[in-house]
């Protein structure tokens, strides 16, 4: 795993593909993405291929991020950089307990949100969540 650590998806006439969702007062619709070509889709620059759909049409629509275990407690990884040190994940502690995020070295970077950079080959239990938005076939 690497590379978008957080994205929206859609599953659309049986293949995945990456997706910017847009919400219209008529219902939600997603411009899908495709690195190659694919029939209805249009070229926007070598590369980059879009179709826009209703999100009705597809079979399910997402936000997936990935979230781990690290010094046993559950986080989100934002991004990842390589230092002298080793690979490095950005954490975002997701347990809600402020007194443990502070203990575990993070820093309050919004209200509520605290992050760490954290050394790769302590992160265990990498995983994909997908979290469903929309109602699809509405």
């Amino acid at each position: 795993m690497s590379g978008a650590w957080a994205t929206f998806r859609a599953r659309f006439q049986d293949e995945e593909y990456a997706c910017t969702p847009e919400q219209l007062a008529s219902g939600l619709r997603v411009h899908l993405l495709s690195e190659t070509p694919v029939d209805g889709f249009v070229e926007l620059q070598p590369g980059v291929h879009i179709r826009l759909v209703l999100a009705s049409e597809c079979t399910q629509v997402a936000h997936v991020t990935v979230n781990c275990q690290w010094q046993g407690e559950s986080c989100m990884v934002h991004d990842e950089r390589t230092t002298n040190d080793g690979d490095e994940l950005l954490l975002e502690y997701i347990g809600g307990k402020v007194p443990r995020a502070l203990e575990l070295g993070m820093d309050r970077v919004a209200r509520g949100v605290y992050q760490r950079w954290a050394p790769r080959d302590q992160i265990r239990d990498l995983r994909e969540v997908r979290t469903l938005i929309g109602r699809p076939n509405n």
